[in-house]
């Protein structure tokens, strides 16, 4: 373990705890929601993947806060610690993002091999983090035109907003994460095929969005979507 290391795993934790005491200072201080509350902190722990991959030198130390977290998110749902994570209707989603994150960066984070897919990964994160995040927001207030499958009623204005949340931002991660200083090791794609990837994939995270009961798109939307955008790029 690097210094690097390190200051990565106090940087993390830091970073975690202080998003949960802001969430709570803006509920009781300010009045906002807990659906708001709940969004922003849920984004804001997303795009600390970037944070991520900018601190550790060694994926074996990387996922650990991740890993950690799915013990410590279940603890704050099983007991409603947070108020700035519950909602009416709360469900265990921050654990299964947790769980996906963890996997995803253990199976495709290799900042010291041959080839670092880590853009796959977090290009499947930033779907979740962006496209679910955007669905549940508008789909909430402007959604009129809903529909249901099995047990999930989602709107067409929310999966509208999921696709488009969804697919601009993998689209960004796949041209612009390979090659950086992020990830030098990953595949560097041209932008029409990054694009053409992005929006393929955007469709399946719609779709699994759209079909998987409360809460457990927070697992299955970054595992997809990840998943089809390996298989594109073996192509």
């Amino acid at each position: 373990m690097t210094n690097s290391d390190l200051l990565g795993l106090l940087a993390s934790y830091t970073y975690a705890i202080s998003l949960l005491v802001l969430g709570e200072g803006l509920r009781r201080l300010l009045g906002i929601k807990p659906d708001l509350t709940r969004k922003f902190i849920h984004i804001s722990a997303g795009m600390w993947v970037f944070g991520v991959l900018s601190l550790f030198q060694h994926w074996q130390i990387g996922i650990i806060p991740f890993a950690s977290f799915i013990g410590v998110n279940y603890l704050l749902y099983r007991y409603r610690v947070v108020g700035a994570m519950d909602t009416e209707d709360s469900s265990p989603g921050t654990v299964y993002f947790a769980i996906s994150v963890t996997l995803l960066f253990a199976l495709l984070w290799r900042p010291d091999g041959a080839v670092d897919n880590v853009p796959i990964a977090v290009a499947g994160v930033m779907a979740m983090t962006w496209g679910d995040a955007l669905a549940a927001l508008i789909g909430k207030r402007f959604g009129k035109h809903q529909y249901q499958v099995g047990s999930s009623v989602r709107s067409w204005e929310g999966s509208v907003a999921m696709f488009l949340a969804s697919g601009t931002a993998m689209f960004l991660v796949l041209l612009l994460l390979p090659g950086s200083f992020l990830s030098p090791l990953a595949v560097s794609l041209s932008g029409t095929k990054a694009l053409s990837i992005a929006l393929v994939s955007a469709s399946f995270a719609t779709l699994v969005e759209a079909i998987s009961p409360h809460g457990t798109d927070n697992l299955s939307v970054p595992l997809v979507a990840s998943g089809v955008i390996w298989v594109l790029m073996q192509v």
